[in-house]
């Protein structure tokens, strides 16, 4: 059984930075890709970035391009969501998922099957 564990979330000011980390168990951690989206209240959940298995290939929502970074840790099945300049638009609930298809990377919710249960991320202007 995956399961999923993030961590990081919290309150910040704008131009801030966090960290956020998703702690994954129950597979091969390395064989999946592993994505990071959120959801802000009274808007549909959106995909901020993803990374694949091997941390060779990353995509990004435009709206954070510069100022997030994906990686990943596949000796601690560990990946990360570094988050700089943050921004009040950038308060929601973050969401740490993992592919459902071994060496597939996408960035479509739908080819996600496992979730994390969110952590919240407040920017403050």
């Amino acid at each position: 059984q995956v399961q999923l564990v993030e961590s990081g979330g919290g309150l910040v000011q704008a131009g801030g930075s966090l960290r956020l980390s998703c702690a994954a168990s129950g597979r091969t951690f390395s064989m999946y890709t592993m994505g990071w989206f959120r959801q802000a209240p009274g808007k549909e959940r959106e995909a901020v970035a993803a990374i694949s298995w091997g941390g060779a290939r990353t995509h990004y929502v435009d709206s954070v391009k510069g100022r997030f970074t994906i990686s990943r840790d596949n000796a601690k099945n560990t990946v990360f969501l570094q988050m700089n300049s943050l921004k009040p638009g950038d308060t929601a609930v973050y969401y740490c998922a993992a592919a459902i298809t071994a060496y597939a990377f996408g960035v479509e919710a739908a080819g996600y099957g496992y979730w994390g249960q969110g952590t919240q991320v407040t920017v403050s202007s």
